[in-house]
């Protein structure tokens, strides 16, 4: 029922910049957190931004810190990653997640977007 939609995908030129949305839509209760991770050919997904509902600050991967900005859109439930100063080894999938609750009474689950190609090529 609960759907995390993506755009904002493509291909760009290193040094270019790319701005990546997700709207979390459906029977949402509260949401704990959304962010984005990212997962490249041959590599395991990981950890580019997370941004938690408690008030910590966002959580940035060390590889992307000063050239990406993650945060809340003035949309409900929106979020979205500025990718500036975009290099070739930034190309990957990149997938936007929540973890979430339907319901008061059920606890939160994770929800992941079916990803987006990024691809950092001259």
């Amino acid at each position: 029922q609960v759907q995390l939609v993506e755009s904002g995908g493509g291909l760009v030129q290193p040094g270019g910049s790319l701005r990546l949305s997700c709207v979390a839509s459906g029977s949402i209760f509260a949401i704990n957190a959304m962010g984005w991770y990212r997962q490249a050919p041959g590599k395991q997904r990981e950890l580019v931004a997370v941004l938690t509902s408690d008030g910590s600050p966002t959580n940035y991967a060390d590889s992307v810190k000063g050239r990406f900005t993650f945060g809340r859109a003035s949309a409900k439930n929106t979020v979205y990653l500025q990718m500036n100063s975009l290099k070739p080894e930034d190309t990957a999938v990149y997938y936007c997640y929540a973890d979430l609750h339907v319901n008061l009474g059920l606890a939160a689950e994770d929800y992941w977007g079916q990803g987006t190609q990024v691809t950092v090529s001259s």
